[in-house]
């Protein structure tokens, strides 16, 4: 399978990275916290902190805002397609959420800002996601005979 990318794709893609990496760096350096999406979730449900609700909540905010803002600006993005309907997305959320709680942290905690830090956990948890990842996209595109 031939994956084509038009000549500007990875423009895009150097430039989110780069917007997330300046969003983290200025999380750390402005808050001293971490922007990891489910550390900060959960510590606004779970640990309401009166003095933690305002930054949580505005970081929470200005993501939903801005992915709002995005899909009405740019009118040529693709429609979001669902493979399964809100039951099952909200228990793959649960399912998602507990694991996160469980590695002490999600994806974009560890992956971008614990390895940014040189943190021996992060470092070992983005090493198991990413294996688990491609070990799954191998089971499935060539042992359990699906199409991907």
């Amino acid at each position: 399978m031939t994956v084509l990318m038009d000549t500007d794709s990875w423009l895009r893609a150097a430039g989110g990275g780069l917007l997330i990496g300046l969003a983290a760096a200025l999380m750390i350096i402005f808050n001293g916290r971490i922007a990891g999406v489910s550390g900060t979730l959960g510590g606004l449900l779970l640990d309401p902190a009166p003095s933690e609700r305002r930054w949580r909540s505005l970081f929470l905010g200005g993501m939903v805002l801005g992915a709002l803002l995005l899909t009405t600006v740019v009118t040529s993005l693709p429609p979001a397609q669902l493979q399964t309907g809100w039951l099952g997305m909200a228990a793959a959320g649960l399912i998602v959420g507990y694991g996160t709680r469980m590695g002490s942290g999600c994806t974009s905690g560890h992956g971008v800002c614990g390895i940014a830090r040189l943190s021996p956990r992060s470092i070992v948890a983005t090493l198991t996601f990413m294996a688990f990842g491609v070990a799954t996209v191998f089971v499935i595109r060539h042992l359990s005979g699906a199409a991907a």
